[in-house]
C-alpha cells in the first residue's frame, strides 16, 4: 500500500461555522491545526512564480529558534530559478502532492510524493512544476552551523519509499523512523525524518531533551502529550516543541500515525549569541 501524505488546499470555512478550533500557542509548544491553513493566511516569496505558502515556523522570540518551515503550493508552470536568497541556508524539501522538477548543479530530478531532497548551503538549485496539477511540498530551512575541519554535506535526493525504516528497539516494529541521513554523519546539523507509529503504539515516557522539534502530521491521528497537556492531533496538524518540552504519544488508530519530524543535532550548545 502506498503512503499517504496530507496537504492543505486552502479555502475558507463558511460563515455558519463556529469559531471553535484546536489552535494552541504556549511558551513550550504550539499546535497549528489544519483548519487554520486557509487562503487568508498564505504568504508569498520573491522570485517564486504562481506560488503561495503557509509558514508553519519561523525564528521568533518565544517560538522556533533554529529553523523555518513552509508548506509550498506551486501551480502549473510555477516555481523559481532563484529559490533561496540566503547563502548560509541549507534546506530540505519533502513532497506531499504533485510532481516537481528539481534542478541541482545543472542536473534535473523528478520528485514525486515522498520525495526528499537535502540541499546544502551555497548549492545552486531551481524548482518547477511542469505538470498540469498543483504541487505541494514542505521546505525546511536552517542556517548551517559550520565546524572547522568538517566539510559541508553533499546533496541528497531520494524517496521515502526507497528507504527501509529503522525500528525502535523493544517495540516489536510498532515504532519506526525513516532516516534520510546517517545519524553518525556529524557534518549534518539537522535531521528531517518520517516517524511511523502503528495503531496502539506509544512513546512510553516523557521525552525531555535538547532538540527543538517541528512535527507535521502526514497521516492518521493520535493523542500527544505536550508539556503538561494532552492534545488530539490528526493529519494536516503541525506541532512545534521547544527544547526540553516534555513529550509523549499514543497512536489510537485505526490506521497508522505518521509525521514529518525536524530536529537540530550534532552541535555544541552556543554559549553566546550566534553571529
Amino acid at each position: 500500500m502506498s503512503a499517504k501524505y496530507y496537504a492543505p488546499h486552502g479555502g475558507h470555512p463558511g460563515q455558519e461555522q463556529l469559531l471553535t478550533d484546536r489552535a494552541v500557542f504556549t511558551d513550550a509548544y504550539a499546535v497549528i491545526p489544519k483548519g487554520t491553513m486557509r487562503d487568508i493566511v498564505t504568504s508569498f516569496l520573491p522570485f517564486w512564480d504562481n506560488t503561495r505558502l503557509w509558514v508553519l515556523s519561523r525564528p521568533l522570540s518565544g517560538f522556533a529558534e533554529t529553523f523555518s518551515q513552509y508548506i509550498m503550493e506551486v501551480g502549473p508552470g510555477g516555481g523559481s530559478d532563484t529559490p533561496e536568497t540566503d547563502a548560509a541556508a541549507q534546506g530540505v524539501l519533502f513532497m506531499v502532492e504533485g510532481s516537481a522538477s528539481l534542478t541541482v548543479d545543472g542536473k534535473t530530478h523528478v520528485l514525486e510524493p515522498g520525495g526528499y531532497a537535502y540541499l546544502p548551503p551555497g548549492v545552486q538549485w531551481a524548482l518547477r512544476n511542469t505538470s498540469d496539477d498543483m504541487l505541494r511540498f514542505h521546505w525546511i530551512r536552517k542556517a548551517y552551523q559550520a565546524v572547522p575541519g568538517l566539510p559541508h554535506p553533499e546533496v541528497i535526493i531520494t524517496n521515502e519509499q526507497d528507504i527501509a525504516p529503522t525500528v525502535m528497539p523493544g517495540t516489536d516494529g510498532k515504532w519506526a523512523t525513516t532516516r534520510f541521513v546517517d545519524p553518525t554523519d556529524l557534518r549534518h546539523d539537522m535531521h528531517v525524518t518520517v516517524v511511523t507509529f502503528e495503531p496502539g503504539a506509544v512513546i512510553p515516557f516523557l521525552e525531555t531533551h535538547v532538540m527543538e522539534h517541528g512535527l507535521y502530521v502526514l497521516e492518521g491521528k493520535a493523542a500527544y502529550r505536550l508539556n503538561k497537556d494532552w492534545v488530539e492531533v490528526e493529519a494536516g496538524d503541525y506541532m512545534w516543541l521547544r527544547a526540553f518540552c516534555p513529550q509523549a504519544c499514543y497512536a489510537g488508530g485505526p490506521g497508522k500515525f505518521r509525521y514529518l519530524l525536524y530536529k537540530d543535532v550534532n552541535r555544541h550548545m552556543p554559549l553566546r549569541a550566534l553571529s
